[in-house]
């Protein structure tokens, strides 16, 4: 059986963006994973430490966000990256990754970009 831990509404402040200014004074991100991985015997011992540990995650995604890059893409295959490598035994992530306000000349509540891998 397969289960899938969600993560919503990580919001950081990094400095990613096209633009040297954006990659200078910074902006508002929000990040969301869903993980897809096997049960196992997480939920019949109840055995925390047999589960996809969420804390441990969002540690990662927050390092992960640390690192500048130049597109959203970039961030969200970095992060799908970084966390499969924490767990291989993940089936499958899903990342959104929005900037808050992107600096497009109008009012943009916020851009995203969904990856699966």
């Amino acid at each position: 059986m397969l289960y899938t831990i969600r993560l919503e509404q990580m919001e950081f402040r990094a400095y990613h963006g096209c633009y040297d200014l954006e990659q200078q004074v910074g902006n508002r991100f929000v990040v969301e994973l869903a993980i897809t991985t096997p049960l196992g015997a997480v939920a019949d011992e109840d055995a925390v430490e047999k589960a996809v540990n969420y804390l441990t995650v969002y540690e990662k995604v927050r390092e992960v966000m640390r690192v500048k890059c130049r597109t959203i893409e970039c961030v969200a295959q970095n992060i799908i990256r970084a966390v499969r490598e924490l767990y291989p035994e993940i089936v499958e992530v899903e990342c959104m990754v929005a900037k808050l306000a992107p600096p497009l000349g109008g009012k943009v509540g916020r851009v995203s970009v969904t990856l699966k891998g």
